[in-house]
């Protein structure tokens, strides 16, 4: 059965599985408008995913048919995967922001075997030993010549522009550009009374007085803000642009714009609802700053980005981290670098490769 919470006032989760995954489901939103029910997100495309999907609809009063539109917070296959089955079945549109739209695209363009070629190069650069490039070499030349498998990743109908009120006739429903997570994560900003005012919301605190006031309305914060996880914040990868991001630093000012707003209650795309936005802001903001001091410290001695990952501190020792993940481990320590730099705090040591970094 699916497991759905009603959150009143027309809102709805729906846990969808995401397979062997740690994070356990994709929490999908159901929002109904005077047009017909929207999705924030979709969950990940696989069978059981699809059919617990298609149950939560239902037991929100809806059919998948019923289904008007889809807003996709970002791009990543646990949130948009279903995205192409939802449209099939119900004919709805989907929205997403054009920078993560931009990366859907070139993901659908891509021959394959190519973006094992271009990790190889860019965890080589990083100081990757040769036991870990090896097996992605292997990879990358039986996928060579081969054909794509699988339902390719659906291109949006729609843009989401930042800052614009979204066409949901009956809602107000605003979107704000996040990046940091991903170049085009959004969040959306339900600027209507909450239905719980003077009650308790999902998570414990007091729910806000209507208005425009501080701590209005909800906000769907899809991956951006969760009540207990620190998001993955890595490089951008596009390997036909050359340009030098900051996703870091885009992530720690969208947390701050987020704490200005101080909603009612945010409904994350996993965990769980809660109220204290302006807190969880405030522990991220401290985390990170924590965590580019313990780097400084690090860096004292010259570093590879494959060193500096080894020595950070994860939620488990490196050695029992798995193979794929240490791949998000050392583009994590590429982005804090990458800050680092930009902060003037750290810099490239000159004739190094691969290239070390030390503190300055």
């Amino acid at each position: 059965m699916a497991q759905v919470i009603d959150h009143r006032g027309g809102v709805w989760s729906i846990a969808v599985p995401i397979p062997d995954n740690p994070l356990g489901h994709t929490l999908v939103h159901l929002l109904e408008t005077d047009r017909g029910p929207v999705l924030i997100d979709t969950g990940w495309d696989d069978p059981d995913s699809w059919d617990t999907l298609v149950a939560g609809v239902a037991a929100c009063g809806f059919a998948v048919t019923d289904l008007h539109g889809v807003l996709i917070t970002h791009h990543h296959p646990d949130h948009h995967g279903l995205s192409a089955a939802v449209r099939e079945a119900s004919g709805a549109w989907i929205a997403m922001h054009a920078a993560d739209t931009a990366v859907v695209r070139r993901t659908r363009e891509a021959e394959p075997g190519s973006w094992l070629g271009f990790l190889t190069a860019k965890l080589t650069a990083a100081g990757a030993p040769e036991d870990h490039l090896a097996p992605l070499r292997e990879a990358r030349a039986k996928r060579h010549g081969a054909v794509r498998s699988g339902r390719p990743p659906a291109l949006p109908d729609r843009e989401i522009s930042p800052g614009a009120l979204l066409g949901l006739p009956g809602r107000r429903l605003r979107a704000i550009w996040t990046p940091g997570h991903t170049p085009g994560h959004v969040c959306l900003h339900l600027e209507e009374e909450h239905p719980g005012r003077g009650a308790q919301a999902a998570g414990g605190g007091p729910v806000a007085a209507s208005g425009p006031g501080p701590r209005f309305g909800r906000l769907f914060s899809g991956d951006h803000l969760l009540p207990g996880i620190t998001p993955h914040v890595g490089l951008y990868e596009d390997p036909d642009d050359a340009t030098v991001t900051d996703p870091l630093g885009d992530y720690l000012d969208s947390l701050e714009r987020i704490g200005r707003l101080a909603p009612a209650e945010v409904l994350p795309a996993h965990q769980h609802a809660f109220t204290d936005a302006g807190g969880r802001v405030r522990e991220l903001l401290a985390h990170h700053e924590e965590r580019l001091a313990g780097l400084r410290t690090l860096l004292r001695d010259p570093l590879t980005p494959w060193q500096l990952a080894v020595a950070m501190e994860w939620n488990r020792p490196w050695a029992q981290i798995p193979y794929g993940s240490r791949n998000i481990a050392v583009s994590e320590a590429e982005a804090h670098l990458r800050h680092l730099v930009k902060l003037g705090h750290a810099e490239p040591v000159p004739g190094s490769g691969p290239t070390t970094y030390r503190a300055v």
